[in-house]
């Protein structure tokens, strides 16, 4: 029960405030002027402006509440290290018992988790919730069971009652980690680019001679083995094998009586891309396509083209002095038989033999395709006739045989069922649409993939591939019709554009891949193939363990699925004869990058409290009370701030004197005075 003495005005306080104001004036005007009565009335005058104030006594009856202790018992992955759960169970159990053993006092258990995303330990959040859910006037302390590594001290809230932390681990612990200091989320393909790792000891490690091993495998492949220094930042050349994503991961072996071999490992996935493409284009003689395939190549800025454009063929006799037709030879040699291997792409449009290039010339062309060059030839007439190039060296690679027939006639292109597959051809849209062409190459015996027909379904564009090249032959000069808008175009640039990159290799349009794209733990898996069907994926995990799943057609030619991975780390996936590696968010956790406990993190709040530190592996503490403002933890004891709250069960509140009373005695003042006025008179 508490006892208090209010006042309910029965006039607002600004009004009493002026005659109390009056009052005092009138009475040192009377007591200066030595009049009679004066210190009655002013006592009479004090007793009307109490009874005005409305004095009243209030009762209220009160039930005391219990102090709250929060313990936020972290679970998180680092927290399964050694036996820091077993430690965290016992100090969890110590603390029950300490707060049962007290009076007025209720616990609240708070279990912390890994944050969402990576998100690390989140202790502060954690606190800020668990606050949020009880009343700060009853929290008493806060208690942390945790190795102290906390990853949101930015949301540290304002905290009504000392923190301590009760810290598990051991002052023994070490712990060995690779760290990729930085690295390249892209780099040129055959260029060397530089990562910088190193590799650190934490806590109290051994002496190991200063060295550790380093295996760096790219794309799953076996790794290859290197020594370097610990505690050093050492830059690294690698040389990416080819475009697209390059999973790179490096690996330091675990080392004995380490915390965890989850931080020995990173990730890198680096998109590989080409610096330069170097294109030569051979064009045959001056047509109007000619133009189109000079506007593709030099539309692109990373295209290098170098164009051989035969303008006067050797049976042109016309008694011009061969100096005055050039400055220069032109350095077929050198583009031909040394530097052939430097070009990407070499383009033949509307070319015939006619003694320029020789045919040991050509028959290095044709060894450059199998070494894992690319050719691609435009047709036109001369491809048909007796000089064609079909009948060279060159007839070694090229997907179809000239019938020396030649098919004046309009026709619309049209793609096959293949091509419907084929990311060359696939999702051209508007076919019904688009303009004709007014000649076709007939073709014979075609080897590989027909992705358009022509007249009467003739092959139009067939691909093919040679050992580790590739080849691609259009069957028609008249691509460039559609360039022009002849009878509303078409596609023109879009697919020259995509025959140009298969040709030369580039990732997103191969017709028969495996890869997977990654969004948090969960990885999209893709299959492209020109069969009819593929079979499951295998997915391997990082621990060795395999999951096969069916795959969903989604498109011709396009299969996927979906697969949600236990743990993060490196997968393998593999499909028939095809196979993909994917790292799923980083190799070494947040949980794993600092794993040696420590209470350095959360000193500032603990300091401001003067608040406990204490190794679990040094006892536990006992729970005793402190004042606010003292100290909050000693030597084998950490302290509660008791909060004495309570609940207002109910309120009585009385006058604290009568109305009547006070004006009784009001009264009385102001009659003496004037009795006293009237003697003196």
């Amino acid at each position: 029960m508490s006892h208090n003495i209010l006042f309910d005005p029965l006039l607002p306080w600004p009004f009493i405030w002026v005659l109390i104001a009056v009052s005092v004036a009138v009475m040192v005007v009377a007591a200066w002027k030595h009049l009679s009565g004066w210190a009655l009335r002013g006592l009479a005058a004090a007793v009307l402006a109490l009874a005005l104030a409305g004095p009243v006594s209030q009762t209220e009856d009160r039930a005391p509440l219990d102090d709250i202790v929060i313990v936020v018992h972290d679970e998180s992955a680092s927290q399964v290290l050694a036996d820091r759960a077993a430690q965290s169970s016992d100090a969890l159990e110590h603390i029950r018992a300490q707060v049962a053993n007290r009076a007025n006092t209720e616990l609240r258990e708070v279990t912390l988790s890994d944050g969402v995303d990576d998100a690390g330990t989140e202790l502060m959040t954690a606190i800020s919730e668990a606050l949020a859910n009880e009343p700060s006037g009853r929290v008493a302390g806060i208690i942390a069971i945790s190795d102290g590594q906390v990853h949101d001290m930015d949301a540290a809230p304002d905290l009504p009652a000392p923190l301590h932390l009760l810290r598990t681990g051991h002052a023994t612990d070490w712990d060995r980690r690779l760290v990729v200091q930085k690295a390249p989320s892209f780099g040129i393909i055959g260029e060397p680019v530089t990562l910088t790792l190193r590799i650190e000891d934490q806590g109290a490690a051994p002496e190991t001679g200063g060295v550790a091993r380093l295996g760096i495998s790219i794309d799953g492949a076996d790794p290859q083995q290197f020594t370097l220094p610990v505690g050093v930042d050492f830059e690294l050349p690698l040389s990416l094998p080819h475009g697209g994503r390059n999973v790179i991961q490096f690996t330091v072996p675990t080392a004995e009586g380490e915390l965890t071999d989850r931080n020995n490992t990173a990730l890198v996935q680096i998109n590989g891309v080409r610096d330069r493409l170097r294109v030569l284009l051979v064009s045959g003689e001056p047509h109007p396509g000619g133009r189109t395939w000079r506007n593709l190549l030099k539309s692109d800025s990373a295209v290098d083209l170098v164009h051989f454009t035969i303008l006067r063929p050797p049976e042109k006799q016309d008694g011009v002095p061969v100096e005055e037709l050039s400055l220069i030879a032109f350095p077929t040699r050198e583009l031909f038989l040394e530097k052939i291997e430097d070009f990407d792409l070499i383009i033949f449009d509307r070319y015939k033999r006619r003694g320029i290039l020789p045919s040991v010339y050509l028959d290095n062309v044709a060894d450059y395709v199998r070494n894992g060059g690319a050719v691609l030839v435009a047709a036109g007439p001369d491809f048909a006739s007796a000089d064609s190039i079909y009948r060279s060296p060159l007839s070694q690679i090229l997907p179809a045989q000239p019938t020396a027939r030649v098919i004046e006639e309009h026709f619309r292109p049209a793609i096959s069922d293949l091509g419907t597959r084929h990311p060359v051809t696939a999702d051209l849209q508007g076919t019904e649409t688009w303009g004709r062409w007014l000649r076709q190459i007939e073709l014979n015996a075609p080897e590989g993939d027909v992705l358009m027909r022509g007249v009467d379904e003739r092959p139009l564009l067939i691909l093919n591939r040679v050992d580790e090249g590739r080849v691609a032959l259009l069957a028609s000069d008249h691509a460039w019709l559609w360039s022009r808008g002849y009878e509303g175009g078409g596609p023109q640039l879009e697919l020259l554009r995509r025959l140009a990159h298969w040709m030369m290799k580039e990732p997103d349009l191969e017709e028969d891949m495996l890869w997977a794209e990654a969004n948090g733990q969960t990885m999209r898996i893709l299959r492209r193939s020109l069969d009819g069907a593929v079979g499951d994926v295998q997915i391997t995990a990082p621990d060795g363990t395999q999951t096969v799943l069916p795959m969903d057609e989604t498109a011709p030619g396009h299969w996927e699925t979906q697969f949600t991975g236990p743990e993060i780390g490196l997968y393998r996936l593999q499909e028939g004869d095809q196979k993909a590696v994917i790292g799923l968010g980083p190799a070494a956790p947040r949980e794993f990058e600092e794993t040696i406990a420590t209470g350095a993190i959360l000193a500032p709040v603990l300091n401001s409290w003067q608040a406990a530190d204490l190794a679990v592996e040094d006892g536990l503490p006992r729970l005793r009370d402190v004042r606010a403002g003292r100290p909050a933890s000693g030597r084998g004891w950490i302290g509660l701030t008791p909060r004495n709250a309570y609940e207002t069960l109910a309120v009585r509140q009385n006058p604290l004197l009568p109305g009547w009373f006070l004006l009784l005695i009001s009264g009385l003042l102001i009659l003496a005075a004037w009795l006293r006025e009237g003697r003196r008179g």
